[in-house]
C-alpha cells in the first residue's frame, strides 16, 4: 500500500472520529446540578460548589419586574431596584472591601442583584444583601437620590436615536400594554413617583416567596445554607400572590408611523412582529430563526441592521432594525414625505427562501453557545421566573430543535401583522447669504 495514501486514509478516518466525538459530546454535555433548598418563608436557595473558583458569586432574583409598573408611573420597579443600594458607596464597598463587584439588572420580568467577592467573604456578601432587603432606606432623601440619577440616565437615552426608535416601535406595537411602556421610565413618569410608591412596590414584590438566591463558588454548601437561614429567615412573605395576567394588546396599526428625530442626519427604520413567550415550546426555534433572519437582513441592507427578539413571560416583539436607513434620501416638504423605496417587501423578502441546512446549523450553534458553565445559574433562575418544568427540560428543548421546527415557525411569523416606524431628520442646510445689487 502506498504510504502517502495510507496516511491520508488514516487522517480522514481520525478526522471523522474526532468530529463524531465532538458532536456526541455536545449532545451529552452535563452541567452540575445545584443543591436546592427552600426556607420556611418560601425563599428558594441554589448552591453550586465550584472548587477552583477564585471568586464567589451571589445572584438574588425577584421574579416580577417592570411589567407591573402602574401606568403613568413607569420606572417604579427600576427605582426600587436602585434604592436598595443607592449611590456609589455600596459599589465601592464591594470593590474595595470585598474584592468584587455589584450589579443590578431590572427588566420587564425580573429584578436581579449580582454580587461577587473573594471566596472567604461569602458571609459578608449574604449579610450585606440581607441588610439591604430587610432594612432598606426608602425615604424622601433616598428616593430623590435614585430618581434624579435615573432621570439623568433616561435623558441621555432619549437623546439617542437608536433607543428612541426602539421605544417608538414597542409603543406602536403594544400601545399601553406593559411591553409598550419603557421599563426604565420616562422623565415625566419618574417625576411622579414618590417614596410611598417605592415602599408599596417593595412590600408587594420584593418578598421572600418571590425570590431565589443562587450562590456559586468555592463554598461549603452547609455553611451557605445555615447562613441563608440566619440572614434571610426573618424575611417576610407577600400578603397575597400577584398573578402575572394582562389583557393581550390589540393588533398593531400596520401603517408606517413617521416621527421627527431630535438629532439631525438621523434615519432609524424599525419593523416589528409578535414573537413568542420565553416558556413557549417554539422559543428556541424562534431564537434560531431570529439569528438566520438577522444574517439575511444584514446581507439585504448592506448596512448596520439587526434582528432582536424579546421573549418575555408573555409573547414579546421581534424587532427588525436598520440604522442609517437611506440616510439623506428621504425628502420632506412641509407635511409631505417622500420615501426612496417601497417598504412592503423589506421584511417579506427575508421569508421568501426556505431556511437551508447550513443556515440552520450555524444559527443553532450560536444559540446553543449560551449553555456554558458560567451562564447556567441564570438559566436555572429562569426556571422559576418563566415557570419551566426544569432546567433539564429547557436544555433538552434547545438541543432537540430541528430544521423543520424552524421552518414551521418561519411560516407562522411571515403571516404576522407588521408594525413599522421611521424616525428621521435630514441634515439641515445652511441658507445662502443674501446679496444686494450695487
Amino acid at each position: 500500500m502506498n504510504f502517502k495514501h495510507y496516511f491520508k486514509k488514516i487522517t480522514i478516518i481520525g478526522l471523522v472520529l474526532f468530529i463524531t466525538a465532538g458532536i456526541s459530546f455536545s449532545q451529552t454535555t452535563k452541567f452540575p446540578e445545584p443543591r436546592q433548598e427552600k426556607l420556611l418563608n418560601e425563599l428558594d436557595l441554589l448552591i453550586w460548589n465550584v472548587p477552583n473558583a477564585e471568586k464567589v458569586t451571589v445572584k438574588l432574583r425577584f421574579h416580577k419586574g417592570s411589567a407591573f409598573d402602574r401606568q403613568g408611573k413607569e420606572g417604579t420597579m427600576a427605582l426600587v431596584s436602585n434604592i436598595l443600594f443607592p449611590g456609589e458607596v455600596p459599589k465601592d464597598f464591594f470593590e474595595q472591601d470585598l474584592g468584587g463587584s455589584l450589579e443590578i439588572i431590572s427588566n420587564y420580568d425580573y429584578i436581579q442583584i449580582n454580587a461577587t467577592a473573594d471566596s472567604d467573604k461569602i458571609l459578608d456578601v449574604l449579610q450585606t444583601l440581607s441588610n439591604a432587603l430587610l432594612n432598606p432606606e426608602i425615604n424622601k432623601e433616598t428616593t430623590e437620590l435614585v430618581r434624579q440619577a435615573q432621570i439623568e440616565k433616561v435623558k441621555t437615552l432619549e437623546n439617542d436615536p437608536v433607543y428612541a426608535a426602539n421605544r417608538a416601535i414597542a409603543k406602536r406595537f403594544f400601545g399601553t400594554f406593559p411591553y409598550g411602556r419603557p421599563e426604565m421610565g420616562t422623565v415625566e413618569s419618574l417625576q411622579k413617583i414618590d417614596f410611598a410608591d417605592l415602599l408599596f412596590a417593595k412590600n408587594k414584590f420584593l418578598t421572600s416567596d418571590n425570590a431565589t438566591v443562587a450562590v456559586i463558588g468555592n463554598v461549603k454548601s452547609d455553611l451557605v445554607y445555615r447562613a441563608a437561614r440566619r440572614f434571610f429567615g426573618g424575611w417576610v412573605k407577600a400578603d397575597e400572590k400577584i398573578p402575572a395576567t394582562f389583557r393581550l394588546p390589540d393588533a398593531p396599526d400596520k401603517n408606517l408611523q413617521i416621527l421627527e428625530a431630535n438629532k439631525e442626519n438621523t434615519s432609524e427604520m424599525r419593523f416589528a412582529i409578535r414573537g413568542v413567550a420565553r416558556n413557549d415550546k417554539d422559543y428556541y426555534a424562534a431564537e434560531i430563526l431570529e439569528n438566520i433572519l438577522e444574517k439575511r437582513l444584514q446581507k439585504q441592507e448592506r448596512g448596520e441592521s439587526f434582528v432582536s427578539g424579546e421573549a418575555n413571560l408573555l409573547p414579546g416583539l421581534i424587532t427588525f432594525g436598520i440604522n442609517d436607513w437611506n440616510l439623506g434620501l428621504i425628502k420632506k416638504q412641509e407635511n409631505q414625505i417622500s420615501l426612496p423605496m417601497d417598504l412592503d417587501k423589506t421584511i417579506t423578502n427575508l421569508f421568501v427562501s426556505p431556511i437551508t441546512s447550513d443556515e440552520f446549523n450555524s444559527a443553532k450553534t450560536r444559540v446553543l453557545s449560551k449553555f456554558t458553565a458560567d451562564k447556567v445559574s441564570d438559566l436555572w433562575l429562569d426556571v422559576e421566573t418563566y415557570k419551566f418544568k426544569s432546567f433539564k427540560d429547557d436544555y433538552n428543548s434547545a438541543q432537540n430543535v430541528t430544521l423543520e421546527n424552524v421552518r414551521g415557525v418561519a411560516e407562522k411569523f411571515k403571516n404576522e401583522p407588521v408594525a413599522s416606524v421611521l424616525l428621521f431628520q435630514n441634515p439641515k442646510t445652511a441658507e445662502m447669504p443674501k446679496t444686494s445689487d450695487n
